[in-house]
């Protein structure tokens, strides 16, 4: 749309408060925005010349425009976070956030079980959360179970059912995690009690929990039930190990939302804290994209609304390092300059940067997400470093796995310009080898991976790394000279624990610049191969395609075999030992099994 074009409609837009979208000309939505004068805020699109590319080319699309006015400005922002959500158009801000979040629900039945689960579904049921972590959940969940004994079977403990007798108090009633609701040996009131001191658990409110255990335990020892008295002393004693363990920020705060942001480009990172009773009960941190040069606070807004959204945050009170454009009145924004709640904004701070110092660290580990100018840098650095004749634009790798000490196999990775070429990936089922030998193992594999290509006339690499030390480089070096490969490429071998490279017939190893770009770049193919070998050895042990000697007795399982092997090493090993010294790993009867065998073979 032009300017012109725009003039033309001018005088049908309001000057009311409302939020407009965009739309192009095959009606697809682009951009949706919210304004204090809607005739004011579209027309400044067409009225002035961006410096930013993106809005450039989002006005050059719009064909149609929709405006919807509101009563309020906080109106229009919340409606624009509504249709934002709903619609994801291209051009808004983006959070880059699509993990589903795990809940602990308490389920809608006679006496609710808890569970962890990530569907919320309307049946009535109370969700709690979400959280942001799973591993966070569980060990809630087994506090919980720990410390407030709840039922955790799926029996229909209906009124009706209990009053017929029908079910029987199991183990975990006589184990003291269970109260006996089945056998109408817990009231419902009683349950419902226990349930509430749950909800205080999960929003950080010790203290209800903590005084209804003291005074349980006082009537225990009151009616000179010691025992018991002391059980629960030593869950008191739990409870305040676990609230010494939470992040208290100070007693005397109630619920707070603390947002904090860095701004990189057209990357944004966001923290979130969320505090209840003085304590921090969640923590997360996103990125989010822009897209039309939007300020810090414009999209700390956006952010903080979201977030509050997606964990049910009931906080009437934000502390951000700014003032928020349009959040809603009834929700108070605090910009702190000293005292508990400047110190919890400090450490969302430091959250954001750790978070976003990690996603600069593991791209640098990654060529992915460079340039192609990037790339080639590194790649010179590591030519240099090297002093390979060649550019190292294909670089190969090999590993040799086996599992305790047996069912040797190999894996090669492949890079290419810096890149992880997948489709060049080889795995190697060893075949000419017995038992385990490295050095022979990255002979025979080295071998066959070059005589293929040599035979193909495909290209070889400039750098061939074999992860070992002096040893299997000499034995890859062997099949080099079999094969008449000498001086067609470089390798190099490198040391499992130290990270030196050493050169075929060199003393010395040369040692890279430790957080260099050259050594990062050696890292990652090293533990490329690593994963590749290791998921391909899994793989082969799963579909039983290893078995040895061990496995052909008669008499003697899977689990016994492992056994032999994590002790002894190798079936020839094995072999060599006498009765009394198998009998000590798996037993007199299977020794003599085991033993029989090989002095018969």
């Amino acid at each position: 749309m032009t300017q012109a074009q725009f003039q033309e409609i001018a005088s049908t837009i309001p000057l009311a408060p409302g939020i407009y979208k965009y739309f192009d000309a095959g009606d697809t939505l682009l951009y949706v925005g919210k304004a204090k004068s809607l005739r004011k805020r579209i027309g400044s699109y067409f009225s002035k010349t961006f410096t930013s590319y993106k809005t450039h080319e989002l006005v050059q699309r719009i064909a149609r425009i929709e405006f919807t006015i509101v009563d309020s400005e906080q109106d229009a922002f919340l409606l624009e976070n509504a249709l934002i959500k709903q619609y994801q158009p291209r051009f808004n801000i983006e959070l880059k956030d699509d993990k589903s979040y795990p809940f602990i629900v308490i389920k809608k039945e006679p006496f609710p079980r808890i569970f962890l689960t990530r569907r919320k579904i309307n049946d009535g049921s109370e969700y709690l959360g979400p959280f942001t972590s799973v591993g966070k959940v569980r060990e809630l969940i087994d506090f919980i179970r720990r410390n407030i004994p709840l039922r955790t079977c799926k029996l229909n403990l209906s009124e009706a059912n209990i009053k017929k007798g029908k079910f029987k108090v199991c183990l975990e009633y006589h184990l003291g995690n269970c109260k006996g609701p089945c056998e109408g040996l817990q009231t419902a009131e009683d349950y419902q009690q226990d349930l509430q001191q749950i909800r205080n658990l999960l929003k950080g409110n010790l203290q209800p929990v903590i005084a209804r255990f003291k005074q349980e335990m006082q009537q225990e020892a009151a009616h000179m039930h010691f025992e018991k008295a002391s059980l629960i002393h030593k869950k008191i004693e739990h409870l305040e190990q676990y609230s010494a363990r939470s992040v208290i920020v100070s007693s005397h705060l109630s619920m707070l939302d603390v947002f904090s942001i860095l701004k990189d480009g057209d990357i944004a990172y966001v923290n979130y804290l969320m505090v209840q009773h003085g304590t921090i009960v969640q923590t997360h941190t996103i990125p989010v994209e822009t897209h039309l040069d939007e300020e810090p606070d414009e999209v700390l807004a956006f952010a903080a609304m979201q977030l509050r959204e997606t964990f049910n945050s009931q906080s009437i009170e934000i502390v951000a390092p700014f003032a928020l454009p349009d959040i809603p009145k009834d929700i108070l924004v605090t910009i702190p300059k000293a005292g508990d709640k400047k110190k919890l904004l400090d450490l969302s701070l430091k959250n954001v940067n750790y978070f976003k110092e990690e996603i600069r660290r593991k791209k640098t580990l990654h060529l992915e997400n460079k340039t192609d100018e990037e790339k080639n840098q590194v790649l010179l650095q590591l030519q240099a470093d090297l002093q390979l004749q060649e550019l190292p634009m294909h670089i190969e790798c090999f590993d040799n796995s086996n599992f305790q000490g047996a069912f040797p196999v190999s894996a090669m990775v492949c890079f290419k310009a810096g890149v992880a070429s997948k489709k060049d990936y080889r795995h190697f089922n060893v075949k000419t080898v017995e038992g385990i030998n490295d050095f022979a193992t990255m002979k025979e594999v080295v071998f066959r991976r070059y005589k293929r290509l040599r035979d193909e006339g495909s290209a070889l690499p400039q750098l061939v790394i074999i992860d070992g030390g002096k040893g299997q480089l000499g034995a890859a070096m062997e099949s080099i000279h079999e094969l008449g490969l000498n001086g067609r490429m470089t390798l190099v071998g490198l040391a499992k624990n130290e990270e030196e490279i050493f050169f075929p017939g060199d003393s010395e190893s040369v040692r890279l610049p430790y957080n260099g770009e050259s050594l990062k770049l050696i890292r990652r193919i090293r533990d490329e191969v690593h994963r590749f070998g290791i998921s391909f050895h899994r793989n082969q042990r799963s579909r039983g395609t290893f078995r040895n000697e061990l496995e052909e007795i008669p008499g003697i399982g899977k689990a016994t075999v492992d056994l032999l092997l994590k002790r002894f090493r190798s079936v020839k090993n094995v072999k060599m030992l006498t009765e009394g010294e198998i009998a000590e790993v798996v037993g007199a009867a299977k020794a003599k099994l085991v033993r029989a065998h090989f002095h018969t073979a």
